[in-house]
């Protein structure tokens, strides 16, 4: 059974996330398993490219999604989206959105002030060899 997001299925209990994770995850190896199987160079690519993509995209995705099961007590999709319209449910039309954490306190800043004099003299008297304040090294490619 495919997990959909819905309240009161018959088989919620299928409606895991964690099968959901592991459906995507089974689509995108097959995927890149068919682009393989092509033999070329164009299919290996592609397959690789989809493999890099979804290396940098799902952990995200994951992250979030768990991070709404945790909320909600649960990875039953049912729950969760239960959970969602228990949060819509709750009125917040004159609550006023924070552009900044602190909003409406000051933020203490020290002062912008140099507190150290330029050493560079200093730190180029050890150096073997220094030209208009720069540091000349050996050429090591030709």
């Amino acid at each position: 059974l495919v997990p959909t997001f819905a309240i009161g299925l018959h088989f919620n209990w299928t409606a895991d996330l964690i099968a959901l994770v592991a459906l995507l995850g089974s689509a995108r190896f097959f995927l890149a398993l068919a682009g393989m199987d092509v033999g070329t160079s164009f299919g290996g690519i592609g397959s690789s490219r989809e493999m890099m993509i979804g290396a940098l995209a799902e952990p995200a995705m994951l992250l979030m999604a768990f991070t709404v099961a945790l909320v909600a007590g649960s990875t039953q999709l049912s729950n969760i989206v239960a959970f969602v319209d228990q949060l819509n449910a709750v009125e917040a039309a004159g609550v006023e959105p924070m552009a900044h954490p602190l909003a409406g306190q000051v933020q203490r800043l020290r002062p912008d002030v140099v507190t150290e004099t330029d050493q560079h003299a200093k730190y180029q008297a050890n150096a073997a060899q220094v030209e208009a304040g720069l540091y000349l090294v050996p050429k090591v490619i030709e």
